[in-house]
């Protein structure tokens, strides 16, 4: 468990951030500046706090009260940054031996072998960093920081300098280490497709501050902050299961809290859960059981909570047996007559869902 309670004060930027993280993908979410790279750079021990405190397991690693500041190289911290920083004089297998090397206590939680067969490494052993392409440059660049045993991961910005396809190549194979190893990850990002893509809990921070933590459906589907969870593409997070695939019409029906949801055709098998992002402003009302539309994902639920947004925006969070925002305007919220504790119907066209 990573407990961090820390200060900075630079000339004209205060950061203040209080959350823990345990094993799974904790996401640091936040725009350009917003303070996520300070906090992991002093979590690594790259950068000193003002005043605080940060705990892994129990071990204090900086404590500005009892003058505790472990060095850097102690505190069993890896890294991955965009960057990469693979040591070009190194092979693929050089570079994986020393995160080997640096491991300090404690058995591996993967043996090397493993790493290689698990990022799919093997048939690039030999080759040097400059021979590889990006997503491969970031494959060795994660084992070699795992290969360490660290008790806690940061990956800074990981995917910002890749393209799609490597991005998504990344991203499945995160999803894969998550469940084979579950290592304590703390993911920096400013992209909220990543973040609810992977994370397990979800930390807002915006100009140094803490705006919101806890779980990650929890988390964005709060009124509140949805300013901070991507303002327009702001929405819920919703985890479903692969029920069957319609080839005829190429789409695939998912199980959800729910009731069963329809999405364009995806190759996943049968049972496989994904998670789902519902954008808030492509959820439509209906006070009345809707028919005669070409809208296939129709939910019935409660109004539960709304509150006034921006330019004539009302914002609702619904039960419809998972949580689920949506944005409309306020001139049809009062022509609907909704109000909290309404009984309504959620309309999700199946195009716009992204999985």
């Amino acid at each position: 468990m990573l407990d961090i309670h820390v200060k900075k004060q630079f000339d004209n930027f205060a950061l203040d951030a209080v959350f823990s993280a345990g094993p799974g993908i904790t996401a640091l979410f936040g725009p350009s500046g917003a303070g996520k790279s300070t906090i992991g750079k002093m979590l690594g021990g790259l950068l000193a706090p003002t005043e605080g405190q940060i705990v892994i397991d129990d071990n204090v690693i900086f404590d500005s009260r009892k003058n505790i500041d472990i060095s850097a190289y102690k505190r069993e911290i890896g890294f991955v940054f965009q960057e990469h920083r693979l040591f070009p004089h190194y092979t693929v297998r050089g570079n994986l031996k020393y995160g080997s090397r640096r491991r300090q206590v404690g058995k591996p939680s993967v043996t090397f072998d493993d790493m290689v067969s698990l990022l799919g490494l093997k048939n690039i052993l030999d080759r040097r960093p400059n021979s590889l392409s990006g997503g491969e440059q970031q494959r060795v660049a994660l084992g070699r920081a795992l290969l360490s045993n660290p008790r806690v991961l940061v990956m800074d910005e990981p995917l910002s300098s890749l393209d799609d396809a490597r991005k998504h190549e990344i991203l499945q194979l995160l999803e894969t280490l998550k469940q084979e190893l579950n290592p304590t990850i703390l993911y920096i990002s400013h992209s909220i497709s990543e973040i609810t893509r992977l994370a397990d809990n979800l930390v807002l921070i915006e100009n140094g501050q803490i705006k919101g933590f806890g779980p990650l459906e929890e988390t964005v589907s709060r009124l509140d902050l949805l300013p901070f969870t991507g303002g327009y593409d702001a929405g819920s997070v919703v985890t479903a299961i692969v029920a069957r695939h319609d080839h005829t019409y190429q789409m695939s029906e998912l199980d959800t809290a729910g009731g069963r949801l329809f999405i364009p055709g995806r190759k996943s098998a049968i049972g496989t859960t994904l998670r789902l992002r519902i954008r808030a402003r492509d959820v439509a009302i209906s006070i009345s059981e809707p028919s005669d539309i070409s809208i296939l994902n129709r939910f019935k639920g409660t109004l539960t909570d709304h509150r006034s947004g921006a330019d004539g925006m009302e914002e609702l969070l619904l039960d419809v047996g998972f949580p689920l925002t949506a944005r409309i305007t306020r001139q049809s919220y009062e022509h609907l007559n909704l109000s909290v504790g309404c009984s309504l119907w959620a309309l999700v066209k199946s195009v716009t869902i992204s999985a």
